[in-house]
C-alpha cells in the first residue's frame, strides 16, 4: 500500500487461521492495555491530589505535569532509534515493568523521600507511556495485517476510552475510601497485568535482535576491529519519514496544534465548572468527560462497521474534517448553552476525537516499517510539545480572559491549520486523479 492512499478501496480481508489467531492475540493485548490505562487514569486524579497534599503548593502540580510532558517529549525523539535496535515486545514489556516498579517505589518511599519519588514517577510514567504507545501503534500492521489496521486502532481506542470512564469515575471513590496508597497499588497491579499480557504474546515489530548490534562498536565477529561508525541521528530519520508521503508533515503539524487546543479545554474545564457550580465543581467535569468518552466509543463502533461494509479506512480527509468538528465542538462547550445541549456537544466532541485518532494513526501506519516508528516517535514529541506549551500559555491566559475566549483562540488555531490541511489534501487528490498531460 502506498503511503497517503489509505482510504482507497481495499479487498475484504481473508479470514485465514493465521489472521484469526492474530486478531485473538491482539484482543488479548488490548485487554491488558485497557487495564493499565484504567490505572493510569485513576492515578491522573490521585497523583495530582497527592502532589498537592505532599508539597502544599499548587505550583507543584504544574511542575509535576511539566516533568512528565518533558519526559514524553524526550522519549518521542528516542523511540524510533530504540525500535530500530530492540523488538517492540521487549520495549512494551520493559516499559510496563518500569512503571510498576516506580509505583512500588512511591508506595515504599519514606516521608523524607516522597518528593524525589514523585519526580521519578513523573519521569518514568511520561517516558514509558510514550514508548509503549509508539511501540504498539507502529507494530499494529505486523500484528493484524495492513488491511485490519483501522479496526485494530479503533479497538485499542475503545479500550482506552472505557478505561478512562472507569478510571475517572472511580478515582474519587478509591481515594476517599481507601486512600492514596491503595490507588498507587492498584495502578502498580494494572501495569503488572499489562506486562504479563505482553510477555505471553508473540508481538512482531521493531528491531530484529541482530547480534551484530549487540557487539561493542568497532568489533565484528570473524574480523579485526573496525573504526566505529558514527551514531545515527534520530531527528533527520524522522523527518525523512514525514517526507515519505505527500502532506504527512502538515498532518503531524496539525496534530501538534490540535494538542495545543486540547491543553486549553483541559485547563479551562475546571474553571468553567467552578463558575457553573461553586459548591460541586467536579460534577460538570466528570460528566463532560464521561459523555466525551461515550461519544468516542460510539464513533469507534461506527468506524469498524464502515470498514467492514466498504473495505475502506477513514483516511486523511477524515482526520481533517474530524479535527474541524472536534475543535468547533469544544468551543461550543464553553458557550453557555443549556446542559442538555452541552451534553450533546460533549458527545460530538468525543466522536470527532475518536475519528481523528483512528484516521491519523492509520495514515501513519501506511509508512514502510523502517520509517514508521520514527514517524510515530516524532509525532509523540510534537504532541507533547504542543500540549506542554499550551498548558503554560493557557494557564497564564485564564487569569485574564474567559474560558470561552481562551478555548476559542486555541481551537481557532487548530481550525485554521485544519482548513489549510484539507485544501492541501484535496489538491493532491485532484492532481493524482487528473490525466497526465501529453
Amino acid at each position: 500500500m502506498t503511503p497517503g492512499t489509505d482510504d482507497s478501496p481495499q479487498p475484504a480481508p481473508g479470514r485465514t487461521a493465521d489472521s484469526a489467531r492474530g486478531e485473538r492475540r491482539y484482543r488479548f493485548l488490548v485487554t491488558g492495555y485497557a487495564i493499565s490505562s484504567y490505572g493510569t487514569f485513576l492515578n491522573t486524579v490521585a497523583l495530582n491530589l497527592f502532589v498537592y497534599e505532599t508539597t502544599g503548593r499548587a505550583l507543584a502540580m504544574g511542575l509535576f505535569m511539566a516533568v512528565r510532558l518533558a519526559s514524553g517529549f524526550a522519549a518521542g525523539l528516542a523511540a524510533g532509534g530504540l525500535l530500530a535496535r530492540f523488538t517492540a515486545k521487549s520495549i512494551m514489556l520493559r516499559t510496563n515493568i518500569a512503571q510498576a516498579a516506580v509505583m512500588l517505589l512511591l508506595v515504599l518511599a519514606p516521608d523524607g523521600l516522597r518528593t524525589a519519588a514523585l519526580v521519578a514517577v513523573s519521569v518514568v510514567v511520561g517516558s514509558c507511556g510514550t514508548l509503549f504507545m509508539v511501540s504498539l501503534r507502529s507494530s499494529i500492521p505486523e500484528m493484524v495485517g495492513e488491511e485490519r489496521r483501522s479496526w485494530a486502532n479503533s479497538l485499542s481506542i475503545t479500550g482506552r476510552s472505557l478505561a478512562m470512564v472507569a478510571g475517572f469515575a472511580s478515582a474519587g471513590v478509591v481515594v476517599s475510601l481507601v486512600g492514596y496508597t491503595a490507588a498507587f497499588v492498584v495502578d502498580m497491579a494494572t501495569f503488572a497485568v499489562c506486562a504479563a499480557t505482553v510477555a505471553l504474546l508473540p508481538i512482531p515489530g521493531g528491531g530484529k535482535g541482530d547480534p551484530e548490534r549487540e557487539r561493542p562498536e568497532g568489533r565484528r565477529e570473524g574480523g579485526p576491529a573496525q573504526a566505529p561508525r558514527p551514531a545515527r541521528r534520530r531527528v533527520p530519520v524522522a523527518l525523512t519519514a514525514l517526507a515519505a508521503a505527500p502532506g504527512l508533515g502538515l498532518m503531524v503539524a496539525l496534530r501538534g496544534v490540535d494538542a495545543l487546543g486540547s491543553s486549553s479545554h483541559n485547563a479551562a474545564l475546571p474553571v468553567y465548572s467552578s463558575e457553573l457550580d461553586t459548591s460541586r465543581p467536579a460534577v460538570f467535569v466528570s460528566a463532560f468527560w464521561c459523555l466525551w468518552a461515550l461519544g468516542n466509543i460510539v464513533a469507534q463502533q461506527l468506524i469498524q462497521r464502515y470498514g467492514r461494509r466498504t473495505g475502506r479506512s477513514v483516511g486523511a480527509l477524515g482526520f481533517g474534517y474530524g479535527t474541524c468538528l472536534m475543535s468547533g465542538a469544544f468551543v461550543l462547550a464553553f458557550a453557555g448553552f443549556p446542559l442538555v445541549a452541552t451534553a450533546v456537544i460533549a458527545l460530538a466532541a468525543g466522536a470527532a476525537d475518536g475519528l481523528t485518532e483512528v484516521s491519523y494513526t492509520s495514515h501513519l501506519q501506511t509508512l514502510p516499517g523502517g520509517l514508521r516508528a520514527h514517524a510515530f516517535g516524532l509525532s509523540a514529541t510534537v504532541e507533547n510539545l504542543g500540549f506542554g506549551v499550551g498548558m503554560v500559555l493557557v494557564a497564564a491566559a485564564l487569569d485574564r480572559f474567559t474560558p470561552l475566549a481562551v478555548v476559542g483562540w486555541s481551537h481557532g488555531a487548530a481550525l485554521l491549520v485544519a482548513a489549510v490541511f484539507l485544501v492541501r489534501v484535496t489538491g493532491l487528490r485532484r492532481a493524482a486523479s487528473s490525466p497526465p498531460t501529453p
